[in-house]
């Protein structure tokens, strides 16, 4: 027995570290890809409880077989408990050999083994990797026995690949965590699936360490909890290859690895989620859908190509729309929430980050057709009538934000189910509805509540609901009628008729910019200086001094102060000025990258000798980079009383005007348009 690592852990309190542990374990084998990055994600495809027999002997079959899950998901994990109680019956006498703590599966109660696939991530994808997960509760072992198949189709155990993670309790609250392999000397690691061993002594057994002691409970579901992991995987490596051209002629000012990306996943995520549908309900025909605010259309585009009648409305049409062709139906205009925009004819409402139209897509789909459904995916907070306000201080504004989101589902008349996407982003919870909790006959009843509730909402008179996705709906309107206090007035209790809410103000068909960008130049320029001046002054005495041969170079790096600090010294026209655009003096200073660095709200001069290239930066903005070296004038160069602190070959702006290079840039985006 090979001990791999082992690392200490404390108990926080009451016991608290065994269960800490398992639920360290269950990411593990749900969730690999937070450790192994080489990984896009594991399938468990069944479970399965293994009784122990007295004297600790290992039962030939399953006492009970775990299977969770919806839909395909579902299918899939009903025919792999079969393949487990098989797999089981031609392992069993391959465990019983392993050596040392390894073959230790004795006490009372029982073994919970786990069937799952690693899913390798990149293109040409290599082949999952099957892996048999054993956990014994009663010792807090939990062994992984990689497996393989012989010409036979019969399972082995592949041997030289086992390894162990084991809870020990060393004394009162002191425990350890270690990772131990019975055949070190013969690990083979192919730097995907298998990482060296030394990977798992460190990066992954210092992440089980600290999940293990960490008690803050999730505030959301697990990632792709309603589809299958091991689809979503392949679907996603083939859109990713075929769209990824889209990054290299993105012609709009955002990041296109992102958003391109961010959308691929997306429509991967519907496309796997349509079809589950397809086969529930025995449809053949692909469903037809309308993205609300569709922004840049890249969502509507794929989904047009993999074959789903639908289109695409915004109220700003973007330059990108030009590219796609006359397959993409995309269309300029504004939605207000009423009657005049219903789509009775459609199987799929999207809000993809719909901002203002957010929880109207709900009621949207609701009064579009019984058979309408709906996927959103919430990102700013918009309430019916403007901003979303807050009122539940215990949770994090964005989890207040999604209960309301699905609390609009459930008033709708929706099963609302929530899962989690695979998107490069912060806000990644979304939320489905694709059937109802009436019968179709109580349409009249429903519509009513659901004025009942947006009235409410305008009238500031509800109270957020503190209830989850969990909840029924006959409990929720039960409660929503307390909330609601008293019946609105007869006329309002019918749908308003064309305009469901007044006053109701959608996005600007012109888009404003409102992040400092166009303020004056003159008036940022003597912005920048003041602050920068006041930066410099503040601590005279302060400078970094940085050794060059046998010189001693002193530059000044100035003081940091707060922003509240530093906008007490800026004089009230210039703060009225700010007050106006999108974060105020922080947006113009940030934007301001060359000459400051705001951090935790402190704003400090930016030292560039301190600045470390990026490794991880994308290719795009690698490019950029390039692009842009030497094509704006160096501001320290110019104004700092020490001058640069880079010389004029290691600064990426010109040290004068003989060395400014002409942007390409700027050439690049003129080509596109």
């Amino acid at each position: 027995m090979g001990p791999v690592g082992t690392a200490a852990v404390r108990d926080p309190g009451g016991s608290a570290l065994p269960r800490g542990f398992w639920a360290a374990v269950r990411v593990w084998l749900e969730k690999p890809q937070v450790a192994n990055r080489r990984l896009s994600g594991a399938a468990v495809q069944a479970e399965g409880t293994v009784l122990l027999g007295e004297g600790g002997e290992i039962s030939p079959c399953f006492a009970a077989v775990g299977v969770g899950g919806g839909g395909c998901a579902q299918e899939g994990r009903a025919a792999g408990a079969a393949e487990l109680g098989r797999l089981w019956r031609e392992v069993r006498d391959q465990v019983r050999d392993l050596p040392g703590a390894l073959a230790a599966w004795a006490g009372p109660g029982e073994l919970r083994a786990v069937l799952r696939s690693l899913l390798p991530r990149g293109r040409p994808a290599a082949p999952p990797a099957r892996e048999l997960a054993v956990q014994d509760v009663y010792n807090r072992t939990v062994t992984f026995l990689p497996l393989e198949e012989d010409s036979k189709g019969k399972y082995l155990v592949k041997k030289c690949n086992i390894y162990q993670i084991q809870l020990k309790h060393i004394k009162d609250e002191e425990w350890s965590v270690s990772v131990v392999a019975p055949f070190p000397e013969d690990w083979f690691s192919d730097g995907i699936v298998y990482p060296k061993l030394a990977w798992l002594g460190n990066e992954l057994l210092s992440k089980l360490a600290k999940w293990s002691v960490e008690q803050k409970p999730s505030e959301f579901k697990s990632t792709l909890s309603l589809i299958s992991v091991a689809k979503y995987s392949k679907v996603y490596q083939d859109l990713k290859e075929k769209y990824k051209e889209m990054v290299k002629v993105w012609p709009e000012v955002t990041d296109p690895e992102k958003f391109v990306y961010e959308d691929v996943a997306i429509a991967t995520y519907l496309l796997i989620l349509w079809e589950e549908e397809r086969k529930e309900k025995g449809l053949t025909k692909k469903q037809s859908f309308v993205d609300l605010g569709c922004g840049n259309g890249l969502l509507v585009h794929i989904l047009n190509n993999e074959g789903h009648s639908g289109r695409g409305i915004d109220v700003r049409r973007r330059k990108i729309w030009d590219m796609y062709g006359p397959e993409t139906h995309l269309e300029e205009a504004t939605i207000i929430p009423g009657d005049s925009h219903l789509f009775p004819d459609t199987d799929w409402l999207i809000g993809n980050h719909s901002d203002e139209l957010t929880p109207w897509i709900p009621v949207i789909a609701a009064r579009s057709s019984y058979s309408c459904c709906y996927f959103v995916l919430p990102c700013c907070f918009f309430d019916f009538h403007g901003k979303y306000s807050r009122r539940q201080s215990k949770k994090t504004q964005y989890r207040e934000y999604l209960d309301f989101v699905a609390q609009v589902g459930f008033v709708c008349g929706f099963h609302v189910e929530e899962d989690c996407l695979r998107i490069p982003s912060t806000k990644r919870v979304s939320f489905i509805g694709k059937s109802r909790s009436y019968p179709a006959a109580e349409h009249a009843l429903i519509d009513k509540q659901i004025t009942q509730f947006i009235n409410s909402r305008r009238a500031c008179a509800v109270a957020t609901c503190d209830r989850r996705v969990g909840f029924n709906h006959k409990d929720h309107c039960d409660g929503l009628c307390k909330e609601a206090g008293s019946e609105p007035p007869e006329d309002e209790t019918e749908t308003a008729g064309t305009v469901w809410m007044p006053g109701f103000q959608p996005r600007e068909k012109v888009e404003q910019v409102r992040n400092c960008a166009s303020l004056p130049r003159d008036f940022v320029d003597e912005v920048v200086l003041n602050v920068a001046n006041l930066l410099l002054n503040a601590d005279p005495q302060k400078s970094c001094s940085d050794k060059q041969g046998e010189n001693m170079n002193t530059w000044n790096q100035g003081e940091s102060l707060s922003l509240k600090e530093v906008a007490e010294h800026l004089n009230k026209e210039t703060l009225k000025k700010l007050k106006s655009e999108y974060g105020g003096l922080q947006t113009l200073l940030k934007n301001n990258h060359q000459v400051f660095e705001v951090l935790n709200g402190r704003v400090h001069i930016r030292d560039w000798r301190k600045e470390k290239p990026s490794k991880t930066k994308p290719e795009v903005k690698r490019r950029l980079s390039a692009e842009a070296f030497k094509t704006r004038l160096c501001w320290f160069f110019i104004h700092h009383p020490d001058g640069c602190s880079l010389p004029s070959e290691a600064c990426p702006y010109a040290h004068g005007t003989e060395e400014l290079r002409q942007s390409q840039i700027i050439k690049k985006k003129k080509h596109i348009q």
